[in-house]
């Protein structure tokens, strides 16, 4: 059996922002520490937000309050990589039903920077409770020139925004000359100032156009045709991570009225409003098999469900339809470890190691055993802070 030892100096570093420095101990508890390692019981001490040690047994020395994990599970704080979040009226309980759920970090994409960078200053400062927010900014590909998005770039880099994501290109017949000239700009500008850029490539044709153009980050599984394994290969090769969001195109029921009617992941009928569908909702066959052949081509496959609606129910939309085509051990790799390379926090988040934030989700039942299991949290933890508890 593998297990975590304990890891010394990296403990007094990096502590959570805005959340004073927690001492936890959880004792008597099954610990999914990765996708390859499993304790059956143990415990999990943490000081000053950090993970001292996820290890069998009793722990040596225990910290702060102590949670009793008899009957529990604990695994890696859940990371979406791409969540339509922002600043507005509604923030607090928004922001609480994320934690609720399991969410310990959310990179927001969509809606302004400068909402973006807010959201993440209320939560900071403490004035709400949230997720770990990283902003984003977006760019028009569409209707701008190559100077004008060096210029956005920039300006985005100077407000602090580390990803630039929400920018869309033309999924039939291809990208436009146009959007591709400016898309080679935003790269080319992005890599002078540390920032990322993401696209939404949702055809075969635009993923391999944006891998061509120098893009790493891709938002979406493709799902307007059939992504060659060569291909995928090529996406691999090129040191590109992507995320799932292969709930899109999947019929969507009970969240937006107990009709038993399907319907779109925005509230429209299903399939005649998902965009620019192909018909019949074939969107959901493409989704799933592309998504594991980008997998087992190894390209790097992270979590996202590119959705704003109710934190819960977007999570099991998106785990069931990952749980067509993944194992779970496979959905712990992909949700953990790979989500968090996706938002470069790998030394910090996605697994239950010594030395990193103790974002940690207690569950009721063992998720190895079912997507399901993931769905009811019973305590939350951010950075040894208790911020759910539904015991």
């Amino acid at each position: 059996m593998k297990f975590v030892s304990a890891c010394s100096a990296l403990v007094l570093f990096a502590l959570v922002p805005g959340l004073a420095a927690q001492d936890l101990t959880i004792t008597n508890v099954r610990i999914i520490v990765n996708d390859s390692a499993v304790v059956d019981r143990g415990s999990i001490v943490v000081r000053g937000g950090r993970i001292v040690s996820a290890a069998a047994g009793a722990p040596a020395s225990t910290a702060g309050q102590t949670i009793d994990g008899r009957g529990m599970t604990a695994i890696a704080g859940y990371i979406d990589g791409h969540r339509h979040v922002n600043t507005g009226p509604n923030e607090r309980q928004q922001m609480q039903a994320l934690l609720d759920a399991g969410y310990t970090t959310i990179l927001s994409g969509g809606g302004p920077a400068e909402g973006n960078l807010t959201l993440r200053d209320h939560i900071e400062k403490g004035v709400i409770k949230g997720p770990r927010i990283i902003p984003s900014g977006r760019l028009n590909l569409q209707n701008s020139t190559p100077d004008q998005i060096r210029a956005e770039v920039r300006r985005l880099a100077g407000l602090g925004i580390k990803f630039i994501g929400e920018q869309n290109l033309t999924p039939k017949p291809g990208p436009t000359a146009k959007e591709l000239e400016n898309l080679r700009a935003a790269v080319d500008e992005s890599k002078k100032v540390n920032v990322w850029i993401q696209i939404h490539a949702v055809s075969p044709q635009s993923m391999m156009a944006a891998v061509d153009a120098g893009v790493v980050k891709l938002v979406h599984t493709p799902h307007f045709g059939w992504l060659s394994f060569e291909d995928a290969k090529r996406v691999s090769a090129a040191g590109v991570k992507q995320l799932s969001t292969i709930g899109f195109g999947v019929p969507v029921f009970g969240v937006f009225a107990d009709d038993n009617k399907p319907r779109f992941r925005d509230g429209k009928p299903w399939p005649e409003s998902i965009l620019d569908g192909d018909g019949r909702g074939q969107e959901a066959g493409y989704k799933a098999v592309n998504a594991r052949t980008s997998w087992d081509a190894g390209v790097i496959y992270g979590y996202g469900t590119d959705t704003n609606y109710d934190p819960t129910e977007g999570l099991e939309h998106e785990l069931k339809s990952l749980n067509l085509m993944f194992s779970m051990r496979d959905v712990v790799k992909l949700m953990g470890p790979n989500t968090a390379s996706y938002i470069e926090m790998s030394n910090d988040l996605g697994t239950l190691e010594a030395g990193k934030l103790a974002d940690i989700v207690l569950l009721a039942g063992n998720p190895l055993d079912g997507y399901w299991n993931f769905l009811h949290p019973k305590v939350v933890v951010k950075g040894g802070v208790i911020v759910s508890d539904h015991r």
